[in-house]
């Protein structure tokens, strides 16, 4: 009889959970029927989704569709659903169409969602950074907004429209303020030769005392460093209190105050763009019975990835927090993680004890702009060209398909050599309805382009 392993997830654990599965499955006969559920029909590759979001690359080249990622492989079936709920009695998910499937060994690999912390305004009025759509509807937005300023001829008005906040100082905050400015000094330079570089800024909100936390703290000041010369304003020790649709509000008694700029009231900045990467939590589909979660919605899982009371279902991924160990959310981990869970599968399937999950760290990369990154690669730690080029190198490399590649490849060169990005083509946004605040976050989130 096989045993059926159902994986919730097409990120980087559940797909890379699914392979090794799928891979195995030629040496025993034919003995596990795996079935793989996303809501969508596509692997995204995250770490570049800020570069969709600034016009640096297509919406399309990191997406991969699942369907082609597995053929050949007949052990694999994928359905592509939301999953609404997970019975473990019954051991069966649930979907929003009404499918059950039932399970003998259940994969948990649904990822994060944005955690707003409780600021009001956040989840309604501030752009998020967790999904593709998310990032083409931001690419959408700023682009309008580029559009929108150069009809204003009130100064105040205009520098609304041409101030972006983004809230969040660790990686994605930092690569998206950094590739932000490139697109605006392209774009202005290009194609709104009208507009003053001097109107726009791009301000960088965060909590902490410093950038990249728990990366070495001289990555940190590196970052900022380099951030401020390219004419970021770094506000550190600075919390958010509330979002509108027309200011974002700071509040801090510890305010850096190195950079506020000539903003006549730091506390209160006017700005049509708030975009959140402050923090994520777990988004875990509806349990029966509940499962023992942290804080941050993880779920509480052994160091062998089985969820506490329930040795047949594992938690791998941004959703599973282990005990005695402190992970960083980042794709190798997450893929490391899929890869134990199967073979732990593999071994309850043979009658042999799980092993606990050991995380081997190949270093960290993050990339600032053009000709500048910061990477930690074990005892050394390090920023500049040559941290930009592994970050270039590694995730050319870990990009799924070649057609991707190489398009990334010329997009890239045509954008680090000549400053020239994507088209930058709007659709589907009517005018008038962008040119109201109050329906623009109604218009801007929902019309995406392809």
């Amino acid at each position: 009889m096989k045993s059926r392993v159902v994986i919730v997830g097409a990120g980087f654990a559940g797909v890379e959970a699914a392979k090794a599965l799928a891979r195995s499955n030629s040496s025993r006969s034919n003995q596990i029927e795996v079935v793989l559920i996303d809501r969508n029909n596509y692997h995204t590759f995250i770490p570049m989704l800020y570069q969709v979001a600034t016009a640096v690359i297509y919406p399309q080249q990191i997406a991969y569709p699942i369907r082609r990622m597995f053929r050949g492989q007949d052990a694999v079936r994928f359905f592509q659903a939301e999953v609404t709920g997970i019975d473990f009695e019954q051991r069966s998910v649930q979907t929003s169409e009404g499918l059950q499937i039932d399970y003998q060994y259940l994969i948990l690999a649904t990822g994060s969602q944005s955690q707003y912390l409780g600021v009001p305004g956040a989840e309604e009025y501030a752009f998020p950074m967790r999904t593709l759509n998310d990032a083409v509807g931001l690419r959408n937005h700023l682009l309008s907004c580029l559009e929108q300023a150069v009809k204003l001829n009130d100064l105040e008005a205009r520098q609304r429209w041409l101030r972006f906040v983004i809230v969040g100082g660790g990686p994605t905050g930092v690569e998206l303020a950094g590739s932000l400015v490139q697109l605006i000094s392209s774009a202005l330079k290009r194609d709104f030769p009208t507009l003053d570089r001097s109107d726009t800024q791009i301000i960088l909100v965060q909590s902490g005392e410093g950038l990249f936390k728990g990366y070495p703290e001289r990555l940190g000041t590196y970052t900022a460093r380099w951030l401020r010369r390219q004419g970021v304003q770094v506000y550190l020790k600075t919390g958010v209190s509330r979002v509108t649709p027309t200011n974002v509000h700071l509040d801090s008694a510890n305010m850096d105050s190195s950079d506020q700029g000539h903003q006549a009231d730091p506390w209160v900045i006017p700005t049509q763009t708030v975009i959140w990467t402050a923090g994520v939590e777990g988004a875990i589909p509806d349990p029966k019975p509940s499962l023992e979660t942290t804080k941050r919605q993880q779920i509480l899982a052994q160091p062998t990835l089985q969820v506490l009371t329930q040795p047949g279902v594992y938690a791998v991924g941004d959703l599973a927090n282990i005990e005695g160990q402190s992970m960083n959310g980042v794709a190798q981990e997450a893929i490391q993680q899929g890869q134990t869970a199967a073979r732990n599968i593999l071994r309850q399937i043979e009658g042999k004890p799980p092993q606990p999950f050991d995380y081997h760290n190949k270093g960290r990369l993050a990339i600032l702009g053009r000709h500048a990154g910061v990477a930690e690669i074990g005892r050394f730690a390090f920023g500049g060209i040559v941290a930009w080029l592994l970050w270039l190198e590694v995730h050319w490399w870990y990009l799924p398909g070649l057609r991707n590649r190489f398009g990334v490849l010329g997009n890239w060169l045509k954008y680090y050599c000549f400053g020239e990005g994507v088209n930058r083509i709007i659709l589907s946004v009517p005018a008038l309805e962008i040119s109201s605040p109050e329906n623009k976050f109604n218009t801007l989130k929902n019309h995406l382009i392809s």
